[in-house]
């Protein structure tokens, strides 16, 4: 194995992240290895979002050190791609889900390049591997909520990114779709890539190599099957796990968002 492959795809020390200097999670310590899955679990306002906010480079770190693909996050544009929890619908102009896809290539082509077969090429691929591309020359805005769900799962795997970077992904996806997705997903970190999934799902993080589990302080970080026990679970979500047709089936409190940011997506 390359020594690159030996960078972690995303690590922290004695990280503290927020809004406006108010901290939502501190003391954050851990490193994803390449080619793995990281879920990130907890109720709404646990820190899920602003974690991958900041590894996104949308955020700036409030105190500690975060590395993605060992530099700093924004360092690699091309090499990150990062899917927010609500996506714009009211485009001004009438995209067609294709030219929503094609939009993932731009990092890599930059200003000057045009599009390659090849670009073209990995856009069709990443629609047919969702299943939307008998969608591509319709609107966006006639599609349906869970259509265009997997259109912008498509774009962020056209991208070719080495992390990617997903809150709530499954959103909006029914159960067949959902299984779709996640087969894709599998099939981009058998390939060495790597991800990152903001989740309130506790089947989806069970399928994850590595599990965080976030209660506005990292309650826990590891391999997945160590984690996600009824004790971890209770003291994130502060109710009663219990196990059901050999799963853990987690009921939920209500919480509050993370409020400290006027343009909060989400869990």
């Amino acid at each position: 194995m390359s020594a690159a492959r030996e960078v972690p795809a995303l690590s922290a020390r004695g990280l503290s992240i927020g809004y406006a200097n108010e901290i939502v999670v501190e003391g954050i310590d851990f490193e994803l290895p390449p080619g793995n899955t990281l879920a990130l679990v907890g109720s709404n306002g646990s820190g899920k979002t602003t974690l991958l906010k900041t590894a996104a480079s949308l955020l700036s770190p409030l105190s500690g050190e975060i590395s993605v693909l060992g530099s700093r996050p924004g360092a690699f544009p091309a090499r990150v791609a990062y899917l927010g929890q609500f996506q714009p619908s009211g485009f001004t102009l009438p995209l067609r889900a294709i030219d929503v896809v094609r939009m993932a290539r731009f990092a890599s082509l930059g200003l000057t390049r045009r599009a390659k077969p090849e670009d073209e090429r990995i856009v069709r691929e990443a629609m047919e591997t969702m299943g939307v591309l008998d969608l591509a020359d319709l609107s966006l805005r006639t599609l349906s909520g869970g259509q265009r769900q997997r259109i912008f799962i498509a774009q962020a795997m056209a991208r070719g990114a080495d992390l990617i970077l997903l809150d709530e992904p499954a959103s909006n996806l029914d159960s067949s779709s959902r299984e779709t997705y996640r087969g894709v997903l599998r099939e981009a970190c058998a390939s060495g890539r790597s991800a990152v999934i903001a989740t309130h799902d506790v089947e989806e993080a069970a399928g994850c190599d590595y599990t965080m589990l976030l209660a506005r302080k990292v309650v826990a970080f590891g391999r997945s099957e160590a984690v996600l026990t009824a004790a971890t679970l209770l003291s994130t979500f502060g109710v009663v796990a219990r196990p059901e047709r050999g799963g853990i089936l987690v009921l939920e409190h209500e919480h509050g968002h993370d409020c400290l940011d006027p343009e909060h997506e989400g869990p």
